[in-house]
């Protein structure tokens, strides 16, 4: 991966909110999918400000680890 940050997310079409996001419109949290580069992450509230960009392989982990309730913050 050659950078980790999109400095303007919305310079990127595609977002959409990531399922694990709230259904209030104030805690949203979108991917983009089909990025060559890897898995794009940026707040809604904040369109025109940075994306975290994960390798594919690390986003793919993170996720397996929500579904199965491994990131509860406790401890």
């Amino acid at each position: 991966m050659t950078e980790p940050i999109i400095p303007d997310a919305s310079t990127l079409c595609g977002w959409r909110k990531s399922s694990y996001s709230g259904s209030d419109s104030g805690s949203c949290l979108e991917v983009l999918d089909g990025n060559p580069s890897g898995v794009p992450v940026r707040d809604s509230k904040v369109p025109h400000g940075p994306a975290l960009v994960f390798e594919i392989s690390v986003w793919s982990l993170f996720v397996a680890a929500v579904k199965h309730g491994a990131l509860t913050g406790s401890g």
